[in-house]
């Protein structure tokens, strides 16, 4: 369960959303280059983001993270990730349906709100959201809280960040849903190869340098396996070279390039400290 604090800060966002939710921060660095966070920085600006004050029916349920709206709109739910079903070109993965039943079973052919972000659409052009019921229940959360779905962050779309997180938290120490099956236990870094490297992982290993280029930062567990960060982003991190020497577990999808793997972080979120 949430803490007493965050189910409070949460009620009140679903009642006050225009007032209630974590501020987003945007700024323009010396080059030119736009950077968003949830920590307020110099110079930056608060984004404001007006959220959906209309109810839409849910026609159908996809998957545990993609609805259909009557009005004909594809709606991806912001800030999560269920693992997915059979379709064509995919492979259904453990969890997947499970998280698809209890979706349906509470909004399909319900009516829902719908609150935005700062990205409106996705590179599929589905609309990106935060489902409320009518019961002001945000469905994203709940989900997480389930054990249903994994928190997926998307800068610079960070509104509920801290909520999800420690919801994700709370589920995964009780052991509930995904966090209960093999297919999504902590893997070696060294176990990674050409075979098993695809979908969400829990990659874990011991930090052993941090390599820059113009563009990323790799926090290095040997030549061949690391953790890749968008140097845009590095202000949702704390300092790099605080990780190295460290042993930490990162979640998210693994990148192959030839014989090398990279977990791609997109917050602090994403990187798991352990215990040496």
């Amino acid at each position: 369960m949430l803490n007493k604090t965050v189910a409070l800060q949460v009620c009140l966002l679903a009642i006050l959303p225009s007032t209630g939710h974590a501020d987003v921060f945007e700024w323009t660095d010396g080059q030119g280059r736009h950077h968003y966070a949830d920590r307020k920085q110099a110079n930056a600006k608060i984004l404001t983001v007006e959220p959906g004050v209309s109810y839409y029916r849910v026609e159908k349920v996809f998957d545990g993270d993609t609805i259909l709206l009557s009005d004909g709109r594809k709606v991806r739910l912001l800030g999560v990730n269920t693992p997915e079903i059979a379709g064509r070109n995919k492979n259904a993965e453990p969890g997947g349906e499970q998280a698809k039943a209890w979706l349906r079973q509470r909004i399909e052919h319900q009516k829902v709100r719908l609150e935005g972000d700062v990205e409106k659409h996705d590179k599929y052009q589905r609309s990106l959201a935060y489902v409320f019921t009518e019961d002001k229940t945000l469905i994203n959360l709940e989900l997480v809280r389930q054990g249903l779905a994994a928190v997926n962050i998307y800068p610079p779309n960070l509104k509920y960040v801290q909520a999800l997180l420690d919801a994700q938290q709370n589920a995964e120490r009780a052991g509930l849903g995904i966090w209960a099956l093999p297919a999504y236990a902590p893997q070696p870094f060294d176990a990674l190869n050409g075979e098993n490297y695809r979908g969400w992982k829990r990659v874990t290993g011991k930090v052993r340098a941090l390599k820059r280029t113009a563009k990323y930062s790799y926090l290095q567990f040997s030549d061949r396996a690391s953790v890749r960060v968008e140097n845009t982003t590095l202000n949702l991190f704390p300092p790099l070279r605080n990780y190295v020497g460290q042993s930490i577990e990162a979640r998210g999808w693994v990148a192959k390039n030839k014989d090398r793997f990279a977990v791609q972080a997109r917050h602090s979120g994403d990187i798991k400290p352990l215990k040496n």
